[in-house]
């Protein structure tokens, strides 16, 4: 069997599949069409010969397409028209556009819609495909950790169960008191809010600006953080509690957290341009 054929008999096997992931994510037909398109158009032109998963390979390439479709669709909204509805599915010759449909019903389309892209994602490929958090992360370009995270944030939605105020409100005090302890050089105090095992990590982009690659154990990552943070404040970014530094009204840095107890346990610092400009971020007090 020629390659080319063996790639559109795989091609053909995950079609469905590769439809029901679309639409989920974008409860368009149209663009549903575009994503699968394109998805068939990045097999042929790729050399897949090391693939050994090529299904999993085919639900991560139109992941990412469904994720960059998302992020346009949400920068080139303005809002006057309001939220992007889902698209009535009109029945193909087989029955299958519409079975799709019902299997996921209006309702909870219109709850994804009010979901962030990778949100979205993450909830998608993991609490209906189980795609492993570990495959979900490069794609949305966050550790699994905090891919697990967006999912969790995700469902809550889904589910209609607000975050815990309480948990909240302790979280925010620990982040308070670990800036307060940055800007004022306080090396003790920077010690009493981090793990002694906390590991701080940059992107390439955050590296540039001068932060090193890897930090590990609290003294070292103390001695990095004291008094500096003069113009952190604490930000929800995704829905999730961080740290973010906005410079001339420009968003420069965000400080990803997690917080294990009463302490934080991983520092992951993001400068990309990209990854900040996709980002929803509300800056608190």
């Amino acid at each position: 069997m020629d390659e080319k054929k063996f790639l559109t008999e795989q091609f053909e096997a995950n079609r469905a599949r590769l439809r029901a992931v679309a639409y989920r994510m974008l409860g368009s037909t149209s663009e549903v069409d575009d994503a699968v398109q394109e998805t068939w158009l990045r097999l042929s032109r790729s050399d897949t010969s090391a693939v050994e998963n090529l299904g999993g390979w085919l639900t991560t390439v139109v992941a990412r397409i469904c994720l960059d479709i998302l992020r346009s669709r949400k920068s080139q909204r303005e809002e006057p028209m309001g939220p992007h509805v889902p698209e009535p599915v009109v029945d193909d010759a087989h029955g299958r556009d519409a079975e799709m449909a019902d299997s996921v019903g209006a309702a909870l389309l219109v709850v994804l819609e009010t979901l962030a892209p990778a949100e979205r994602l993450a909830f998608v490929l993991h609490d209906m495909f189980a795609v492993p958090f570990e495959e979900i992360a490069p794609i949305v370009g966050r550790t699994p950790a905090a891919a697990r995270q967006l999912a969790s944030r995700a469902r809550r939605r889904v589910q209609g169960t607000p975050p815990p105020d309480a948990d909240f409100g302790r979280q925010k005090n620990i982040v308070d008191a670990f800036l307060k302890a940055s800007r004022e050089g306080d090396f003790e105090g920077l010690l009493a809010v981090l793990d002694p095992d906390v590991v701080f990590r940059a992107d390439a982009a955050a590296q540039r600006l001068g932060s090193l690659a890897e930090i590990r154990g609290a003294t070292a990552v103390a001695e990095t953080f004291k008094g500096r943070a003069q113009a952190a404040k604490p930000a929800l970014v995704d829905g999730t509690l961080a740290v973010a530094v906005s410079i001339g009204g420009q968003l420069r840095i965000v400080l990803h957290l997690t917080l294990s107890g009463e302490r934080i346990s991983a520092v992951e610092a993001v400068a990309d341009a990209e990854r900040l400009g996709s980002s929803d971020v509300t800056m608190l007090t």
